[in-house]
């Protein structure tokens, strides 16, 4: 064993280093690993057998073999512009943030126009709600590589968060022409298009059985499918689809319900009346506007509303609130939001919080006096914002219970709301969300407007101004036709938004009355009122 090759081995390395490199574009993955630990047995410090080592964990779902190897390969070459993007993204989904940035930094002063590189970049970029800078590095992927169907699709995605539906609908047709078995694209294509025949779905069922054994693809494919028929309004097969795409979805993700449980108990026991009375005074800064509750219950509705008006600028959902919290918190904890996370914050200087909140969304932010950030999961974070941004308004999001949690059963989200694929998990996960906002009413009287979907949508007039007078704006006649905004829509409800407000989701759940019935009954069991 050396630390340098010499010339009779060197050959022997470089072989070696081949045969390892064919055996991963296989997915080969053992034979891949032997390869690595002849390598390194010959040659400790080799700088390419740590990153294939780092790669293979990857594949095989060891988290911390990758991170090991890549920690390793910066070590041993801090140039090594790959190793630090990979690092980047590996603490991003860790949610360790700081180290993420810092990971980003080496990326950026090294830079680079690999475009595996600019792809990873970018979905770490993505991950912290920094949309308009990955839209820029996916963009420069697909220039580099257009011949690329994972380009395209990633440029595609972050198009439809710039509401760019036109040319992301032709990237998405192009991904399918070239491939037809592609789940994401056919999924992505369903969301913006309204079905008006089986066609597509026709070919999504065969497509489907070829991909029986594949969660993703199952999930992928009955959400669409499902989507597809809702439009023509085939209830039951609607209903069949949604719940065979929920079943794959819960297969691979991993719920821990005693772990909500205990944030949202770790919330309701410290995050008091007297706690924020004893805090420190935040930044008087009124600009901020939060639009949250659970997700698919008609915050975008309310969003272009107070929008339309002529001093309000939408920021989309953002990220950096929560971001910010895991920024200036101590929690190791990878999921978004847990009893370590809060515990680690509850003594967190508002100010610092408010601070890094303002600065990291700065970009994102516009223009005007005011802004909506609509991201739903800033309920948590309540107790939080009112520390950090005591002059800021917050709009919570009311809706029928069985209509919000059908809306969120029968919607495939980007790894988050893990509760939604399980009908009884689902109303468990409702329930507590409903306690919780209660408790925030009672110990923060005042602080944050309830506004009711149902009722804005039955009677928008009387609603939409109440609204404008809780914010403090001067009306406009403009927040009624709300319709009519030009600017991006970053929401599953694109098409539904550019139309005036109408009711048509409210009862939507009784079209599947029966076959929700365990979501009924686990509400009921909570005691909450069925409409």
């Amino acid at each position: 064993m050396t630390d340098k090759p010499t010339n009779e081995n060197r050959k022997q390395l470089e072989n070696l280093l081949k045969k390892g490199s064919l055996a991963y574009s296989q997915r080969n993955f053992d034979l891949a690993g032997q390869c690595c630990q002849e390598l390194l047995q010959l040659q400790p410090k080799l700088v390419p057998a740590h990153f294939l080592v780092g790669l293979v964990g990857l594949e095989i779902k060891d988290s911390q073999i990758a991170f090991s190897a890549f920690k390793t390969v910066v070590k041993l070459d801090n140039n090594h512009v790959a190793a630090w993007a990979q690092l980047a993204h590996i603490y991003m989904v860790r949610g360790m943030v700081n180290l993420a940035d810092q990971a980003l930094q080496e990326v950026r002063r090294i830079r680079t126009d690999d475009p595996t590189v600019l792809t990873l970049m970018g979905t770490t970029l993505s991950l912290m709600g920094e949309n308009s800078l990955a839209k820029a590095v996916f963009g420069r992927a697909y220039t580099i590589d257009p011949e690329s169907l994972e380009y395209a699709h990633n440029l595609a995605n972050n198009l439809v968060h710039h509401d760019e539906t036109e040319t992301a609908e032709a990237l998405l047709k192009n991904i399918i022409k070239k491939r037809p078995d592609s789940p994401q694209a056919h999924w992505s294509l369903s969301l913006f298009l309204k079905a008006k025949n089986n066609l597509h779905i026709e070919k999504m069922k065969k497509l489907c059985k070829q991909n029986k054994n594949t969660p993703n693809a199952q999930a992928f494919y009955h959400y669409a499918i499902g989507k597809e028929y809702e439009d023509q309004q085939r209830w039951s097969d609607a209903f069949e689809a949604f719940s065979q795409g929920a079943a794959a979805t819960r297969s691979k993700v991993d719920f821990d319900e005693a772990a909500e449980i205990k944030t949202f108990d770790y919330l309701t026991e410290h995050f008091t009346e007297e706690w924020l009375a004893n805090s420190g005074p935040g930044i008087a800064d009124a600009s901020p506007i939060f639009v949250l509750g659970q997700p698919r219950t008609g915050s975008t509705l309310i969003e272009r509303i107070i929008t339309s008006h002529s001093d309000v600028h939408s920021a989309g959902e953002l990220k950096q609130f929560p971001l910010a919290v895991r920024r200036l918190g101590n929690s190791t904890n990878p999921q978004r939001f847990s009893a370590e996370l809060f515990a680690s914050v509850k003594q967190v200087d508002g100010r610092l919080l408010a601070t890094k909140y303002l600065q990291t969304s700065g970009r994102m932010t516009g223009n005007k006096k005011r802004f909506v950030d609509k991201l739903p999961s800033n309920y948590l974070n309540i107790p939080l914002i009112l520390k950090a941004l005591p002059n800021a308004k917050i709009v919570h999001l009311i809706r029928a219970p069985m209509d919000a949690c059908f809306s969120s059963y029968k919607q495939l989200f980007a790894n988050a709301y893990l509760h939604s694929y399980d009908m009884k998990e689902m109303a468990r996960h409702h329930a507590r969300y409903l306690k919780l906002m209660q408790t925030w009413r009672e110990r923060f009287p005042g602080r944050f407007f309830d506004i009711s979907y149902e009722e804005t949508a039955r009677n928008l007039e009387p609603n939409a101004r109440a609204l404008i007078k809780y914010l403090e704006l001067p009306w406009q006649d403009e927040c009624l036709n709300f319709h009519q905004q030009k600017t991006a829509v970053t929401t599953a409800s694109t098409i539904q938004v550019r139309e005036p407000a109408h009711t048509r989701s409210i009862g939507r759940w009784k079209k599947y009355e029966q076959q929700l019935q365990p979501m009924l009954k686990a509400l009921q069991e909570h005691g909450l009122k069925i409409d």
